[in-house]
Parts: C-alpha cells; sequence; structure tokens
C-alpha cells in the first residue's frame, strides 16, 4: 500500500535486514486515519485493544517546532515500537529509520551505478555510424574511437558531411552558409601539415554570433598520438564563438582552445580553463591541411 501525501510531514524507511529489501511510509495529517487503518490491519495484536468495533481511530497533529517534549514523545514512541513483535518482519530490532536526505543519497548512488552499467553495456556493443560520404581524415580506427565517446543521445545517428575542404575549398564562410539551418550537433575533424588529426565535438552547429554557445556536451579530442578526450571543466561556458574572420572553441585563459583563420589555412591551439586540455596540434600554430565537418542527426 502507498501513500501520496500532498503535505508530508516526515518519510520513514524501514529495513528488516541489512541485504533485505526496504520499506517506505510516507504520510499527511489529512490522510493518518487511513494510515492508520493500515497499521491495524497490518499488526492488530499490536495497534487493535479491547473491542475493533467500539476502537475509533488515533488522530495526530503536526509536530511544534517550538515544543522541546514533542521531540522526547516521538522517541519514546518509536523506541516502545520497536521493543514490540512484528508477524511480519523477521527482527525489529533490525529496524532502521533513516532520514530524507539519506534516502535521495542512497537513490543518487543507485541511479549512479545503473547509468555506469548502461555506460559500459554500450561500450561494449556499440556500432560504427552510417557515413553519407567517404571521409579522407577519418579512418576506421578513428570512426570507431569517436563514437564510442560522442554523447549517447547521438547513438545510431547517421554522419552527414556538412563541410569539407576537399570538395568546397578552404573558406569559413562556406563553412558557415553549408550550416545554416541546422540544429543537430556537429563533429569538426582537422589535419595539419604533420598528419595529426584532431578537433571538437559541438553541441551545436557553427554560426556567426556575438556571444558564446554551446552546452557542457562539447569537448575536445586529438589522436596525437593516442587518442585523448578533453570534456568541459565547468569553469566557464566559452564553448563555441565565431565571426568572418574567425572560429574559436574554448577560452578564457589568454588563448583559445582551437581556433582557425577565415580561410581556414592558419590554426592555433591553447590551454584553457574550458576543457583543461594541452596544445592538440604538434605546435601552437599549425598550418592546416584538410577540415571535415559533419552533423549527427537522425
Amino acid at each position: 500500500m502507498v501513500f501520496q501525501p500532498q503535505e508530508p510531514s516526515f518519510l520513514c524507511w524501514l529495513s528488516s535486514a541489512p541485504s533485505s529489501s526496504i520499506m517506505g511510509v510516507a504520510y499527511s495529517v489529512g490522510e493518518v486515519d487511513h494510515l492508520y487503518t493500515f497499521f491495524v490491519q497490518w499488526s492488530p495484536n499490536i495497534y487493535m485493544q479491547g473491542s475493533k468495533k467500539h476502537r475509533k481511530p488515533r488522530h495526530f497533529r503536526k509536530k511544534n517546532p517550538n515544543d522541546p517534549a514533542s521531540e522526547g514523545k516521538e522517541v519514546a514512541a518509536i523506541n516502545t515500537l520497536r521493543s514490540k513483535p512484528v508477524s511480519n518482519l523477521s527482527s525489529a530490532a533490525n529496524w532502521e529509520i533513516i532520514t530524507v536526505k539519506q534516502t535521495k543519497r542512497r537513490l543518487s548512488l543507485c541511479s549512479l551505478e545503473d547509468s555506469e552499467a548502461d555506460e559500459q553495456e554500450f561500450q561494449e556493443g556499440n556500432t560504427l555510424p552510417v557515413l553519407s560520404d567517404h571521409s579522407q581524415l577519418i579512418d576506421h580506427h578513428h570512426l570507431k574511437t569517436l563514437v564510442a565517446h560522442l554523447p549517447q543521445r547521438t547513438q545510431g545517428y547517421k554522419w552527414y558531411l556538412v563541410y569539407s575542404t576537399a570538395i568546397h575549398g578552404s573558406s569559413l564562410k562556406t563553412l558557415y552558409r553549408n550550416m545554416a539551418g541546422l540544429d543537430s550537433p556537429v563533429l569538426l575533424v582537422i589535419k595539419d601539415m604533420h598528419k595529426k588529426v584532431f578537433g571538437a565535438f559541438s553541441s551545436d552547429p557553427f554560426r556567426i554570433s556575438k556571444y558564446c554557445y554551446g552546452t557542457g556536451e562539447t569537448f575536445l579530442f586529438t589522436f596525437s598520438p593516442d587518442f585523448q578526450q578533453y570534456k568541459w571543466s565547468g569553469e566557464n561556458s566559452y564553448f563555441v564563438s565565431g565571426d568572418l574572420e574567425s572560429l574559436q572553441i574554448g577560452g578564457g585563459g589568454g588563448g583559445f582552445a582551437l581556433w582557425l583563420d577565415a580561410d581556414l589555412y592558419h590554426g592555433a591551439s591553447f590551454s584553457c580553463p574550458t576543457f583543461h586540455n594541452p596544445t592538440l596540434s604538434t605546435h601552437q600554430d599549425f598550418i592546416v591541411q584538410d577540415v571535415e565537418v559533419w552533423t549527427l542527426k537522425n
């Protein structure tokens, strides 16, 4: 039996043993009569004295926080209840009464364990996405590694090639124009003249904006030499910004985590507070060989 009060007074959890299931009951002033009836049916030897026919429900009132004796009465009542046998539980001495705060913490821990289990299950069974075009920069190994680190909401989405320097030429303006109207996340992949492959996942498509945009899903990555992912640190929200002169990702520390000029020829990468990343390329200033941008949508 479950009670869902509109104005709960407190929440009590009872456990018959450390390894057993936990039972919780919440009640309000407006439902104590129903609650008392439930306890009478559950353990009549405790709650019934004399004839049931003439027994009236007990009435409770809200605890007065200014009454120092009220807390002592509650403790005495709980101790009395624990000292009496209960037919449906193995041992009343093993009951545990915990606070709402403790309950929420336990539920949070359970949710975290379930989330980690789901992530591990996905990591073991993930499949490669379908690409609309052949990539000049991402091979099978890159693709398999990247897809395992993308937000779970994008898993199973098809990858569409939005921009490629090999197809569309080297122009930031063209990159913006090809993304006009998009509302799906994008993946920026760069290869420099030292054959290093790196880039960024953005929760929002690239566009010209006076202010920074994006969410904490945005992250940086590099395959130089092994794959490394740099997630949002939480220190600031300088995810992505851009104008006709450049595209910037990350910032706040005197330099951008990733910067590309209007011709998509010169680039730069510095450590920044947004992602706590090192330089993604071999050098802080680099020459771009190729750029690809993919959008992920269902």
